[in-house]
């Protein structure tokens, strides 16, 4: 899929400027600084749309892309990252709680993990509070380019494990080459096609903190 049209609508940064639901959002969590930003732009053709750097917790708001007035692309805050106060870290916290209470049947969740290193405990707490709480989600391990096609069954196994997930259902990814955007697009569409509301709850949400 090629995009039409992009639209960067909002960067929030309080709870009370979440924007109402008005379309499906496929939304992207994961730890600071493991290319969620680049997968955005990679996905939609768009070099410099998504603010990449080699420096962790750049995205410090949850930023809505627009695409084609179907459905949004939603880059949350990355977790993990402890170089920022605790109160920032407090805030980005509430503000991601915030949007998963708000968004519950509206948004498809694309945990991003790195396929080069095992999950991290923040990662472990994020998988095991989306299935507690029946979010739908997948697993997309990005910087496939990095490891050998020879030993990726093996990282990609390491990664299933830890997260409780079959390791086919681990989409391999790579913001430098394109590898794995086509796949990830037909999953995210036919996501889009069938996803429907439902009701759940929220809890505590790992990873924003420090311990």
């Amino acid at each position: 899929m090629k995009a039409k049209t992009v639209e960067i609508c909002a960067e929030v940064r309080d709870k009370r400027e979440l924007p109402p639901p008005h379309y499906p959002e496929i939304a992207l969590v994961g730890r600071s600084n493991v290319g969620k930003s680049s997968l955005i732009n990679t996905m939609l053709q768009r070099r410099n749309l998504a603010y990449t750097s080699n420096t962790p917790g750049k995205t410090r708001g949850i930023h809505f892309y627009r695409i084609d007035d179907r459905f949004y692309f939603v880059d949350l805050p990355g977790y993990g990252y402890a170089r920022v106060s605790r109160q920032q870290q407090r805030a980005w916290k509430e503000l991601v709680e915030a949007y998963l209470e708000n968004r519950k049947g509206h948004a498809l969740l694309l945990q991003i993990v790195d396929l080069r290193h095992a999950p991290s405990a923040a990662d472990l707490q994020m998988a095991a509070w989306m299935r507690h709480f029946s979010l739908s989600y997948r697993v997309v391990a990005t910087k496939a380019d990095k490891i050998t096609r020879g030993k990726r069954m093996m990282h990609r196994q390491i990664i299933a494990s830890a997260l409780n997930v079959p390791a086919a259902e681990i989409f391999l990814f790579s913001a430098s080459s394109g590898e794995g955007k086509d796949v990830l697009w037909r999953a995210v569409l036919d996501e889009l096609a069938r996803h429907s509301g439902s009701d759940g709850q929220t809890g505590e949400l790992p990873g924003y903190t420090e311990a």
